[in-house]
């Protein structure tokens, strides 16, 4: 977490501050103390730990993303989850938006060819002619607070857009697709924004991918492990599918060697959420959620 945000924390509460391994490699004197923890959505926090903390009552996730906290472990022994679902959503959503027109108008080769120096004539190479985004179709998987607002995005873009969840989503203009592979059969773009858990992990495989084709492009903004990161470099390699964008990966902050060689892939480095405004949201949020608990108020962002 960035100092900004850590600072109103420290003015109102005693903060103890571990890294994960730090917690689980040593002792921990102050483990009776602590009544509340504050973590983030790919660190997380197991039940062995968990269980070395007494008089924990709350896990605040600061972000949206709760897959590394042992939900069922904290829930076992009456311990609150919070997270700030929704603080983040707007420039999650800019950021696929972002890695699609970079993939699909090949930004990230315009960017190379220019550096390199190979730009001398006027006109740019037919070798960097892509297609525009309006009438084509975009696939959402995963329609939630951030996956209506991709939604909304790419309409303005004129594009054709289509979903899938786990089961229809009332009120919302969108084509329902019943199946991931119906969806990706169907559409020419495929963005990723589902929540990572047991049931969504590798759901973007081999046959996904076949079925979105030569010309197909997949944004992921979830989280690495929905993708079958080997699958998506085979079918990169292979022009089994034309381009993806990604800002996350199974393993961050490694990334694959294969993926790094690509030209046909453009990588973030899980910044989807980095904006100021987005973490002062997110900061209100969980100092809210703590506040909340210990004066034994309802808490608007349960797990």
């Amino acid at each position: 977490m960035p100092e900004a945000s850590l600072r109103p924390m420290r003015e109102r509460y005693e903060l103890i501050e571990h890294s994960r391994a730090s917690a689980e490699a040593g002792p921990l004197p102050e483990a009776d103390r602590i009544r509340g923890v504050v973590t983030i959505g790919v660190i997380g926090i197991d039940r062995a730990l968990i269980d070395r903390l007494p008089n924990l009552g709350i896990i605040s996730c600061y972000g949206s993303g709760y897959e590394r906290i042992d939900v069922a472990a904290a829930k076992a022994r009456g311990i609150a989850v919070t997270s700030n679902t929704g603080a983040n959503a707007a420039c999650v959503a800019d950021m696929a938006l972002t890695l699609l027109l970079a993939s699909v108008r090949r930004l990230g080769e315009g960017d190379r060819f220019v550096r390199a120096g190979q730009w001398t004539r006027p006109a740019a190479p037919p070798s960097l002619i892509s297609t525009g985004l309006a009438g084509r179709r975009v696939g959402i998987l995963g329609l939630g607070s951030i996956g209506e607002r991709i939604a909304r995005r790419a309409a303005a873009f004129d594009m054709e857009v289509g979903y899938h969840n786990r089961r229809p989503k009332p009120g919302v203009p969108w084509a329902y697709h019943d199946s991931l592979a119906a969806l990706a059969d169907w559409a020419d773009i495929l963005v990723v924004s589902c929540r990572s858990d047991a049931g969504t992990r590798g759901i973007v495989d081999r046959a996904v991918l076949e079925a979105l084709g030569p010309r197909g492009h997949v944004i992921n903004v979830s989280r690495g492990e929905v993708l079958d990161e080997p699958a998506l470099i085979a079918a990169l390699e292979a022009g089994t599918i034309a381009g993806a964008g990604l800002d996350v990966f199974e393993h961050e902050p490694q990334v694959p060697e294969a993926l790094k060689r690509l030209e046909n892939v453009v990588l973030a480095p899980h910044i989807a959420s980095m904006t100021k405004a987005a973490h002062r949201e997110m900061c209100r949020m969980t100092i809210d959620a703590l506040d909340n608990f210990f004066a034994g108020r309802p808490l608007t962002n349960a797990v």
